[in-house]
């Protein structure tokens, strides 16, 4: 939320240049780590120089492309950024099954300098001229009026006072409840698909995660596209009077029937069917699971981008925050569950839940203009997307 915050107001650019060498510090650190708490100190640094990488990317998407393309182009970029979450588990498991994790640490590290090197040569300031916060600063003073210095320094909690719009809110609750399917599926997967089909091999339960990673990088960019295509069609249908809600539309299918069917499915091969044929079954589970939560994270992303326009990289770390912060509470009680109750059970309360998300979304669609006059927090119109 502080990189988000100081890119509406100084831009995307520096914000990247200042962030990336968190993560090179972080991840050198963390590589070099001897005791769990300079692991944790490290850890710290890298995630704070991780984490502006999605709320600003989809910034940037926001300030340079139109609003029939943008869902298209937040879909690439998802598909894009979920590569490292598809070869994370394998690239993990190989490192610590043959080398050790301290190497793939400073593998990050490496990359941080390589993105921070081509940021550094190539990437320009989309931010339009004129909308930065230092840009309209700059104007008062030239105009004569006195700036305090406390005036170039920025709430960084104030992308939290986004989350008084309940439209806003809905999305969040929303895409947590369809997310937390993915980590129901991933955290015990070990204990859950390892155990039952006799997978002891770190590299070959990293792999596990393959099906879903693709099916999450074939998923965002068709559901950009579909959302894109849905905004277009009916926007023309009312004579060009564009309705934001309408991209919402495209999240129905992922969250009605892929994502919540997906994880009943699971929890019956898992539990029921035996051998390479019930790996199997799981596996495409695994994949529809991954394809219907990009049918609904990507338009969902580009809803807020859209609606937030000029505040886009405050609305999806606002979003993505405060969804991470329930997520990380909520995790905590995987295991616990499948302990107790089981794999299918606990997939069956993870499909209910993803059932209360796609309600969320229904309800966004079906009331998001009275949502949106109810806290306007500074809402697009049409003519300024």
């Amino acid at each position: 939320m502080t990189a988000a915050s100081y890119s509406t107001f100084y831009g995307r650019r520096c914000i990247y240049l200042s962030a990336l060498p968190l993560l090179i510090a972080g991840s050198v650190g963390v590589g070099c780590s001897r005791t769990v708490g300079e692991l944790f100190f490290f850890r710290t640094f890298q995630a704070a120089g991780a984490s502006p990488g999605f709320s600003i990317g989809a910034g940037v998407i926001g300030d340079i492309y139109k609003l029939e393309e943008r869902g298209t182009a937040i879909g690439i970029f998802l598909a894009a950024i979920l590569m490292g979450p598809s070869l994370a588990p394998v690239a993990g498991g190989i490192a610590a099954q043959y080398a050790s994790w301290r190497h793939m640490q400073l593998i990050i590290g490496i990359l941080g300098l390589i993105a921070f090197g081509i940021i550094w040569v190539f990437f320009p300031e989309t931010s339009h001229p004129g909308t930065r916060g230092i840009d309209k600063l700059r104007r008062q003073a030239e105009g004569g009026a006195k700036i305090r210095w406390t005036q170039y320094f920025v709430n960084p909690l104030s992308p939290l006072g986004l989350l008084r719009a309940p439209n806003i809110v809905t999305i969040m609750i929303s895409g947590f409840a369809i997310a937390m399917t993915f980590f129901v599926l991933m955290v015990p997967i070990a204990y859950t698909v390892g155990k039952k089909y006799n997978i002891r091999n770190d590299a070959l339960l990293g792999a596990c995660a393959i099906p879903g990673g693709i099916g999450e990088m074939i998923g965002a960019p068709i559901s950009g596209r579909l959302s894109d295509s849905i905004v277009i069609r009916r926007r023309k249908a009312r004579g060009g009077v564009w309705y934001p809600e309408d991209r919402l539309r495209a999240t129905l299918i992922g969250a009605a029937f892929l994502v919540p069917l997906s994880m009943v499915f699971t929890g019956i091969f898992n539990e029921y069917v035996e051998g390479p044929v019930g790996l199997a079954l799981v596996f495409f589970c695994l994949f529809i699971n991954g394809f219907g939560l990009e049918l609904v994270l990507g338009p969902s992303a580009a809803y807020i981008v859209d609606v937030l326009h000029s505040r886009s990289s405050e609305g999806i770390a606002a979003n993505n925050g405060t969804r991470s912060v329930f997520l990380a509470v909520a995790v905590a009680g995987i295991m616990p569950m499948v302990e107790k109750y089981g794999v299918l059970v606990t997939n069956v309360a993870a499909a209910l839940l993803a059932w209360i998300g796609f309600g969320f979304l229904w309800l966004t669609i079906q009331y998001g203009e009275p949502m949106r006059k109810y806290c306007d927090v500074g809402f697009s119109t049409a003519e300024s997307t």
